[in-house]
């Protein structure tokens, strides 16, 4: 067999492009076999022809399992890898060696278009779930693709737009939950984005592809384009992308072979790179010989999505539904049922519960009758049961652009408002693919549950969750707010002649809200059971200079077995930077029966402490106090206590553009500068110069030195500063890293 290096360059620059939409080549004297890619995330969307002149082609019928705008919110990672190892089967089943999927963009604005596909607003939550996701659907022998790397946080102008956005706020809202899921699951692919990173396309970024993904995260795998991502493929190459998707009938393959012949190009940069694609041969056993359990998988997705259900609202505990009378089921979406969005992860579904059906078969197991009514009889049909069900959601959100506002439709408002007015006690079940304003209609309901887009079975879930079948336990992964000008994104999204600046930097969904005092309709974290949960007993240890272990313990006070989100946030002052209010440091799903208690113990690595410092570049945990918090959500602290960490031993380098501050402050070098203010002067008037000279020191704090001296020349010597540089220069635990751009 030829090694890799023995192929012609013709040949290994064919190997770098796609065959066809969704193939990759093969190279049987190289033993490189042809491996099938196809769209999830949430389904196996296998397509039966590659012609697309008439549009994206029906596909191979799937198991639609929920979308991740609804894994996100179960906040559990048994219910991502569970639905992960389900892909896996189907993805085997239909021949399909690598998924593409999950996508881990962080919820920057409600607006995003593709929201549905993507987890939460807030990295922790996307980067646990993602991992859990990719490490089950890998093990079932089927590759994964991480995307969309980076900041592919709207679908406007996607094609072209830069994300203006600084390394703290990339390194810290942005980029974690792909560093997780790089690190922890090993993806066998990371799929660039369309959009340009600071000017840079995302496909030819290197310091996205080569610097961060493979020289600081260790990524050994292969680096894909998204279906058309790549803009020059030379540049891509050389910095980092393997493989571009889809084929460009030779074009990509001879524009390899001109730069390398002309000595643009290093012959070693293809080698590299071929060596990567090669590798998902390991993918191409795939085979659509085998089968999957039809019902077995709609079951799954059955219970999956249950999980998903957040109950906002339930006054005086009108769910779950008991006893007999007259249900009124009333809404277009309760017969035709809205569960996933548009766009390249559309799925046809093997089959698809309605939810009017599903819930009369409960009703009836239970006495209760149910009459279904649409918008023309709604009020009087309302007004006649004893509880009216008002199915309401949004028209689409798809792949391809954003939306233009949170509202629902007029006409469902009106709706709603109309049956409440005259309905015993109203429930709204919300199916929508990105955050709905409540507004309007909110507290002349009785309650709400949000549904996301729960998928194929989002029917027999939402009916379970009704009728108590299931206790719901899903949390909000994304704030609710009270208006869309709220958002911190508002006055930035979706950007303006080509650029979105990410202004508001760090402070993204509830980060922002605690931190600005901005209330919302429903926080991150919010969710409703039909028991009650007692937290106490919090206690943290520090485990060294930047760690710590917490404990919590935790009751079901109520009469029903449910399930309990414990969240905890860190919140602190301490470093040179601003800090958001409180941040999600760790979380845990626990399953407990009436009046059984469990102690939970979470880890907090450095990381849960840290901060991206811009001066190191590095992350670092400053010297402090610290309150970890346990929360009900991210705006209602249960518990909390207050720990203080050694923090890192970080001693700057000193230069003529540090502040005078940063100069007498310096651990090591600091006592000496203080004293050579001073050692030129006469005595008497040295002794009485700081507190003299007080005022006018706090004043020159922030002076660059080179300013200082050119303003008090008397007071330090060349010499004297030089030899204090390099004093600094040599300590050896400084971590001063030389400047890196994103």
């Amino acid at each position: 067999m030829m090694d890799i290096a023995e192929l012609t360059l013709e040949q290994k620059a064919e190997l770098l492009t796609g065959q066809g939409q969704w193939r990759t080549h093969a190279c049987p004297e190289a033993g490189i076999e042809s491996v099938f890619l196809c769209d999830g995330p949430h389904g196996i969307r296998r397509e039966v022809v590659e012609d697309y002149s008439q549009g994206i082609p029906e596909s191979l019928p799937a198991t639609c399992f929920p979308p991740a705008v609804a894994v996100g919110s179960s906040w559990d990672p048994e219910v991502a890898a569970r639905l992960g190892a389900a892909l896996g089967r189907e993805a085997r089943a239909a021949g399909v060696g690598v998924v593409l999927g999950p996508g881990v963009n962080i919820k920057r604005s409600p607006l995003c278009g593709r929201n549905f596909e993507y987890f939460s607003e807030d990295p922790l939550v996307s980067g646990v779930l993602a991992s859990a996701y990719v490490q089950a659907l890998q093990a079932e022998g089927v590759g994964a693709s991480v995307k969309h790397f980076a900041a592919n946080n709207q679908e406007t102008d996607r094609m072209r737009i830069s994300a203006d956005i600084d390394e703290r706020t990339l390194r810290e809202i942005y980029l974690p939950a792909f560093e997780r899921v790089v690190t922890e699951a090993h993806p066998a692919t990371v799929m660039c984005s369309y959009n340009r990173v600071n000017g840079v396309y995302a496909s030819q970024n290197r310091w996205l592809l080569t610097d961060l993904l493979r020289a600081e995260w260790r990524f050994s795998g292969t680096v894909i384009s998204d279906w058309g991502a790549v803009v020059d493929r030379v540049a891509a190459l050389a910095a980092g992308l393997d493989l571009e998707m889809p084929g460009t009938s030779g074009l990509s393959a001879r524009k390899i072979v001109e730069a390398v012949r002309s000595g643009t190009l290093d012959e070693i940069i293809v080698d590299q790179a071929v060596a990567r694609v090669a590798q998902l041969s390991r993918f191409s056993s795939a085979t659509d010989d085998e089968t999957f359990d039809v019902q077995a998988h709609h079951a799954l997705a059955r219970e999956l999505a249950a999980e998903c259900v957040v109950l906002l609202k339930n006054d005086n505990a009108v769910l779950p539904l008991e006893g007999p009378g007259t249900i009124a089921v009333i809404g277009e979406l309760a017969v035709n049922p809205r569960y996933q969005g548009d766009g390249s992860s559309r799925v046809n579904s093997t089959t698809v519960d309605v939810p009017l059906q599903e819930i009369t078969t409960l009703a009836t197991e239970r006495g209760a009758a149910v009459v279904h009514a649409l918008s023309s009889d709604a009020v009087e049909v309302a007004r006649q049961a004893e509880v009216a069900i008002v199915f309401a959601g949004t028209a689409t959100e798809a792949e391809g652009y954003d939306r233009e506002s949170i509202d629902l439709p007029a006409d469902q408002v009106e709706l709603i408002r109309a049956v409440a007015a005259v309905a015993k006690r109203t429930v709204v079940v919300l199916s929508n693919g990105g955050v709905v304003s409540l507004e309007g209609w909110h507290d002349e309901v009785d309650a709400i549950v949000e549904g996301w887009l729960l998928g194929q079975a989002s029917g027999g879930a939402l009916a379970d969750v009704l009728f108590g079948v299931v206790n719901p336990s899903g949390r909000l992964a994304e704030s609710i707010p009270l208006r869309l000008e709220d958002n911190p994104s508002y006055l930035n999204f979706p950007g303006e002649a080509g650029h979105v600046r990410y202004g508001e930097g760090v402070m993204v969904g509830y980060r922002y809200y605690q931190t600005v005092g901005r209330s919302v309709r429903y926080p991150f974290g919010h969710g409703l059971s039909y028991t009650r949960f007692h937290v106490d007993d919090l206690t943290v240890t520090a485990t060294g200079d930047t760690t710590a272990t917490a404990t919590v313990r935790v009751t079901n006070i109520g009469s029903r077995a449910g399930k309990h989100v414990v969240q905890l946030y860190v919140a602190t002052t301490a470093g040179n930077v601003r800090r958001p209010a409180r941040e999600l440091r760790a979380f845990r799903k626990v399953f407990l029966e009436p009046g059984q208690t469990s102690e939970i113990t979470l880890e907090l690595d450095h990381r849960a402490f840290a901060y991206w410092d811009a001066t190191t570049w590095d992350w670092v945990v400053s010297p402090g106090a610290y309150r970890i918090q346990i929360g009900a959500d991210s705006a209602t602290i249960v518990a909390e206590t207050e720990i203080d960490l050694v923090g890192d031993p970080i001693i700057r380098e000193l230069t003529m553009e540090s502040t005078f501050s940063e100069w007498s402050a310096h651990p090591v070098v600091g006592p000496e500068f203080r004293q050579s203010m001073t050692r030129n002067l006469p005595t008497d008037q040295a002794k009485t110069f700081e507190q003299a000279n007080h005022e006018g020191l706090a004043m020159a704090a922030h002076l660059p030195m080179r300013q200082f001296t050119r303003a008090a020349p008397a007071l330090f010597s060349d010499d004297i500063l030089e030899q204090l540089m390099k004093i600094s220069r040599t300590v050896p635990v400084s971590r001063e890293k030389e400047s890196r751009e994103p």
